[in-house]
């Protein structure tokens, strides 16, 4: 057994059993569909594409023939609050759409879930992103604690905090719209493989095995997890009858936003689902686009934060492009919301109560009014 920290004590997942360990046990019609790497064509496409309409029809009952919308949201910290904000306003302003799908990493998959259930949830989303602050979400560590742990912080009260919220009626609220064929996912970082994975957040609600409200949260807070800051999050696992783990973290180490797999058709998946029209794509990206300036200490921290952040935001400028580019391929209409910049609150913390209820607002107007979306990413005008 190999140890990370005084307390992270792990069995690691043989690299030759990768492709088959299983986190939970999908019901018989899904095998295999809990998760899928994301950086490459998930081994269920085939099977679907190549399915019977019938069958197609009858799995996908509340989104065959009917008009898709997809929401994908980005990762960014405390700026969640803005995602939060313009979901709300996009409910006062009664033409938000309900999503046929719906994505999140780091930050975005603690809105996911309530994203993705619809309006009647924006209470629970609202309070998430307006009512804790740092200390309420982590506990600092000592110094000394630092030089022995896995991380600056402990996460403790950030686990229970999204148990409370993600609780048993929500998870089955999630699990009867994947009934109907709606798709709620949420990635993480293999940090083993060193590859994105998409977690299938419905189908494992969906699942009958007693460990799936336990999986669901673990994925969350890792989807949430920054390397280094953060603890990562041990996922066990089950190959050739023995149990191992899978060390997940931070989505975003990997991709800060995502739509669907590389690889897939997705012209060929509307068509085999009969959809009218072009879907719409939203993409809410928890960030600003622009650079700011900033004087940065010549220290080994400063330094090394400063780069994080930079690698950051440009790595999210490509995520868009990337995903603006996909959309015109596959006949998506493609909708784009950042942090105006004009918002120029600066935050004292790492979840500064005071910015993110000022940020919370400016989401939340421009969800009301219409006024957050851009047909193209910055430099495709």
């Amino acid at each position: 057994m190999l140890s990370c920290s005084s307390s992270l004590v792990r069995i690691p997942l043989p690299e030759s059993a990768v492709a088959y360990a299983s986190a939970a046990t999908p019901p018989p019609q899904e095998s295999g569909a809990i998760r899928a790497w994301g950086d490459e064509k998930p081994a269920w496409i085939d099977a679907f594409l190549n399915a019977p309409d019938e069958e197609v029809k009858a799995n996908f009952p509340g989104v065959y023939g009917k008009r898709h919308a997809y929401l994908a949201l980005s990762g960014g910290g405390e700026n969640g609050a803005y995602g939060a904000g313009l979901l709300t306003g996009w409910t006062a302003s009664g033409k938000r759409p309900e999503f046929s799908m719906v994505t999140g990493i780091s930050t975005g998959s603690l809105i996911a879930p309530f994203a993705f259930l619809g309006s009647a949830y924006d209470q629970r989303l609202t309070d998430i992103y307006t009512k804790y602050s740092t200390e309420d979400l982590v506990i600092k560590r000592s110094v000394f604690g630092m030089i022995s742990a896995a991380s600056a912080v402990d996460t403790t009260p950030l686990k229970k905090i999204i148990a409370s919220y993600v609780d048993a009626n929500l998870i089955a609220a999630i699990a009867a719209e994947h009934r109907k064929g709606r798709r709620l996912f949420i990635g993480t970082t293999n940090l083993d493989a060193g590859r994105p994975v998409m977690w299938n957040i419905g189908a494992i609600a969906n699942s009958s095995d007693p460990r799936a409200a336990d999986l669901i949260h673990q994925v969350l807070l890792a989807s949430a997890s920054i390397p280094g800051a953060f603890p990562p999050v041990l996922i066990k696992v089950e190959a050739d009858g023995k149990v191992y783990d899978e060390l997940h973290v931070d989505g975003g180490t990997t991709t800060q936003v995502f739509v669907y797999p590389v690889g897939i058709d997705w012209k060929a998946v509307t068509t085999k689902l009969k959809v009218p029209g072009r879907p719409d794509l939203y993409v809410i990206r928890n960030a600003s686009l622009d650079p700011t300036y900033e004087p940065v200490k010549p220290k080994i921290v400063p330094i090394a934060g400063r780069s994080i952040s930079s690698l950051i935001r440009t790595q999210g400028i490509g995520d868009m492009y990337r995903i603006y580019l996909s959309a015109q391929r596959d006949g998506l209409r493609y909708h784009l919301a950042f942090i105006p910049k004009e918002f120029d609150v600066k935050s004292e913390e790492a979840f500064d109560l005071a910015y993110m209820r000022q940020l919370y607002d400016v989401g939340h107007a421009q969800g009301k009014a219409g006024t957050a979306w851009s047909t193209t990413p910055p430099g495709f005008e």
